[in-house]
């Protein structure tokens, strides 16, 4: 693969323009801004490139979709034993590079991302392809139409790959799936999706396998879902970025995608959106601009910027966890960034008082919703549940069956005096209060946990070590990984977590920005920005 030197050589000897100008239409070709058209990446360059380097080196003609597609397709066969994907629409793929690829020779005009590869979750509607959610009820589901989100990228001439591996109906932190079957490599009676970084490890979820298919090369950028962290989790864990746009908050306000609680599998109506992840968060906010058909921001000058580190974010951290975090804040205090040690007094609390509440009584009439709505082969929670197959989903779909949260749920979501009506105004109270454009903190508390310690179960007590002594944590499996990630969840504001390094096992660490309800743009900015001082993340080493 390219170093980065590489890479930044090429785009400088081809003029690349920059995302927000693909969108603008500034520079319709890279080779009329002075490419050589003449000279052609290797396979190694192209798998290497990010989801804005591809958009930039096709209209550049230093590949053709066709190539692109096809190198990346063959990745993905080659790399089957991650688990990262349900299915692979090679055909369907490859036809639409050569469309692409004839347009561009013909002249036409072409979208934003025309001839950019992607993956989208199991959840997500795609119409012409299966949308399982990773259980067997839904096995041979086809949707009739796309997820807006995802009608939205294929307008603007992205190219779907296939739909990628997910814990099952999204339910999960691991994407460990006991519904497709045995496992090739470790014979096992589940098809864990392993992280790149280190095959023994999670690589979180529940859009596991979108960021094992950004980190591993073989699609440059992808859309999972977020409930409570399923975007994040994964992003951190396997060392790319992952987006949680606004939702808002039930009257109006906020900066919610087109999507609807019928467009994908659904957990939480007031919870659950789409969320792009790609290996940087300028890819992040190009795919953010063609949804929204908003304007690709740019990245924003840090000098002076106040961020806030909230304490109850920063707690029980592993210690590897703690180094690379201290290192990442200690170079943006050297770009200038203005640091405010004030914390979110009792959110951690607040929060436990709706996360389950809303996540797991929500379903009770969403899940038979979407199913009506999409003319599914089942009709209902019951049927659902009787096709599971993974003991912790069976476990949640039990408590949905018996529709036990429905008190502490109305109680929750009372306007004004319930608590997420309190937990939303601890946070514009304190965006306020403390005149900071964000706050940042760890995304997980721990990087990537192993396989055997979680497979089967969320229930086992996870090790880490906090101040040079061998712990376990307090929490399950769950609860650990988005003990970080859930608050802004109920909250409903935007959440971004970029990478920020490697642990000295060389296992990858997220960190996580949080902004006021929508204000998803200037908080992609501002990642924009920290990325910049940050660097890249080394590769896994595959």
């Amino acid at each position: 693969m390219p170093t980065n030197t590489s890479r930044r050589n090429f785009f400088k000897n081809t003029g690349a323009v920059s995302a927000a100008a693909m969108l603008g239409g500034v520079g319709a070709s890279l080779t009329a801004c002075g490419g050589n058209s003449s000279t052609t990446l290797t396979s190694a360059e192209q798998l290497n490139l990010t989801a804005s380097e591809a958009v930039a080196a096709l209209k550049a003609g230093k590949m053709t979709a066709t190539d692109y597609v096809a190198n990346l397709i063959n990745r993905a066969k080659s790399l089957s034993d991650l688990n990262a994907m349900i299915s692979l629409d090679e055909a369907g793929a490859l036809a639409a590079a050569k469309q692409v690829d004839a347009d561009r020779a013909a002249g036409k005009t072409l979208g934003a991302l025309a001839g950019l590869p992607i993956v989208v979750k199991d959840n997500i509607n795609t119409k012409g392809m299966k949308t399982t959610g990773g259980t067997s009820s839904l096995r041979n589901f086809q949707p009739k139409t796309n997820a807006p989100s995802v009608q939205k990228l294929l307008d603007a001439g992205a190219i779907i790959l296939g739909k990628s591996n997910l814990h099952e109906w999204a339910f999960g932190i691991t994407t460990t799936n006991f519904t497709l079957g045995i496992d090739p490599i470790t014979k096992a009676a589940n098809r864990p999706g392993k992280n790149p970084y280190d095959f023994s490890r999670i690589p979180g979820g529940s859009s596991g396998g979108t960021a094992i298919a950004v980190a591993a090369r073989f699609a440059p950028a992808g859309l999972g879902t977020d409930t409570g962290g399923s975007t994040r989790v994964p992003a951190s864990f396997c060392g790319i970025a992952g987006f949680r746009p606004s939702v808002g908050d039930g009257a109006g306000q906020g900066r919610r995608y087109p999507d609807t609680a019928t467009d994908a599998l659904p957990i939480s109506t007031t919870r659950d959106t789409v969320g792009p992840m790609g290996r940087t968060v300028a890819d992040l906010a190009l795919l953010d601009a063609v949804i929204t058909g908003g304007a690709v921001p740019t990245a924003k000058a840090l000098k002076g910027l106040k961020i806030g580190l909230p304490a109850a974010f920063w707690t029980d951290l592993d210690d590897s966890v703690r180094t690379v975090a201290d290192a990442a804040k200690k170079k943006l205090a050297d770009a200038g960034v203005v640091f405010v040690d004030a914390d979110l007094v009792g959110i951690m609390d607040l929060n436990d008082t709706m996360s389950f509440p809303i996540a797991l009584h929500e379903p009770v009439a969403a899940i038979p919703a979407y199913l009506s709505a999409n003319s599914a082969p089942v009709t209902t929670v019951a049927q659902v549940q009787a096709g599971l197959a993974s003991p912790d989903v069976v476990g949640a779909f039990g408590a949905i069956a018996g529709d036990v949260f429905a008190a502490a749920y109305a109680a929750a979501m009372v306007p004004t005096t319930g608590g997420r009506a309190q937990l939303q105004k601890l946070y514009k109270d304190y965006f306020a209060a403390q005149g900071v454009e964000c706050v940042l903190f760890p995304t997980t508390l721990l990087p990537a946990p192993k396989i055997d310690v979680v497979e089967g179960s969320s229930a086992g007590k996870l090790p880490y070590t906090v101040g040079g002594v061998a712990k376990q944590t307090a929490r399950d499996t769950f609860g650990t990984c988005i003990f970080n990630t859930d608050p802004c969840t109920n909250a409903g504001i935007p959440s971004l977590s970029i990478p920020a390094g490697l642990t000295a096992g060389g296992l990858p660490v997220g960190m996580q920005i949080d902004g006021p309800l929508g204000s998803d743009t200037n908080l992609l900015a501002i990642g924009m920005g920290i990325e910049a001082v940050w660097g890249s993340v080394k590769a896994p080493a595959i």
